[in-house]
């Protein structure tokens, strides 16, 4: 067995066998919003492009949508929780500050044998990157299959009186179920990178806030609430993230014309616009879900990979371009060979 870090001795591929979602039931429109916050419908949708997004039930937590992620994920790819050897958790709102809520999933899904762990990459950025973290377990030969869960309850920072992070984040959950693929298929090239000088612009900052009546006020987390700088967010976004994905793209030798699908992390509707614009991309070669479910954080990506897949727009074989970006500021993005069920390898036979 290959060492942590090692380089794979091996010519196989690491592929997403499936993506599991899960979308907590409540409903929160606009018109909802404008009963608790100075906003309007009609301004969201020009600004931002957000309609609804779901929002989780008291008591439900980043464990819950996980488990239900993870927990679709094996559905569809037809296995038991209890076959997973490694879930990684991608949250920047664990349920308790430890242990990792990975080990909470493990146990409600009943994935028990699984070694579990959380990343906290930024957010929304930790669609790439703790992909790229699960991708290398499985290269190294460590771990045959890995569930990277991405997960956040992002409305419990959220202070009701402040609308610039409100009026943007859901709440959202995803899996991708990871496993060795053919050569030549699965995840390819990966790039990732922090600037620092973007971290107040998009924060879970920590900080005593009061109530309209000068009461504590406290969030799911007590004193740390959502917060950013919005005009701050759009020109990181359409001015950094285009050059980052042509830099990938040449290190790869590909065009934005191999792609066939660009998948890139659901911050703002007129953020994707902008850098498609820039891209030279038309619109009909992505797919949007920022206007029923907001911004997800970490789950935008696969979301976005599991509506692209359900609607026929994602076929093995296919090229797809992943991109998350935001907290930090952090860029990830990542060229994927789409797979197929005849690109993985076959369960071992037990003797």
């Amino acid at each position: 067995m290959a060492k942590i870090g090692a380089v794979p001795t091996t010519s196989q591929g690491v592929g997403i066998r499936a993506i599991g979602r899960y979308l907590p039931e409540k409903v929160v429109s606009n018109a909802d919003l404008e009963e608790i916050l100075l906003t309007r419908d009609d301004w969201i949708r020009a600004n931002i492009g957000v309609e609804t997004r779901h929002m989780a039930a008291e008591g439900e937590w980043t464990s819950d949508l996980g488990t239900a992620a993870l927990l679709d994920a094996c559905e569809r790819a037809g296995i038991s929780p209890a076959e997973l050897d490694l879930v990684i958790c991608g949250t920047y709102t664990p349920d308790n500050m430890t242990p990792p809520t990975a080990m909470l999933v493990i146990r409600k899904s009943g994935a028990l044998g699984a070694t579990g762990f959380d990343v906290n990459s930024g957010a929304c950025p930790g669609g790439v990157f703790a992909l790229d973290i699960g991708a290398k377990y499985v290269a190294t030969g460590q771990y045959r299959r890995v569930a990277v869960v991405m997960a956040d309850v992002s409305t419990r920072t959220m202070d009701w009186k402040d609308p610039a992070p409100a009026v943007i984040f859901g709440d959202g959950a995803a899996c991708y179920l990871l496993e060795a693929c053919t050569p030549g298929r699965g995840i390819g090239r990966t790039l990732l990178r922090s600037d620092p000088s973007g971290y107040e612009s998009v924060w879970v900052r920590r900080e005593k806030r009061t109530r309209r009546d000068g009461s504590a006020l406290s969030s799911g987390f007590g004193d740390n609430f959502g917060a950013l700088d919005g005009k701050a967010v759009h020109a990181f976004a359409v001015g950094e993230v285009p050059s980052f994905i042509r830099e990938l793209l040449d290190v790869a030798d590909q065009a934005t014309a191999d792609v066939d699908l660009f998948a890139l992390h659901q911050a703002n509707l007129y953020i994707i616009q902008g850098i498609l614009r820039e891209l030279g991309v038309p619109l009909e070669r992505t797919v949007t879900n920022i206007q029923k479910y907001g911004n997800t954080s970490g789950a935008s990506v696969p979301l976005v990979l599991r509506e692209a897949e359900d609607l026929g727009r994602l076929l093995p074989g296919d090229q797809v371009l992943l991109a998350a970006f935001g907290s930090g500021f952090s860029m990830g993005a990542a060229l994927v060979r789409w797979c197929g069920p005849e690109d993985f390898e076959p369960a071992p036979v037990a003797s």
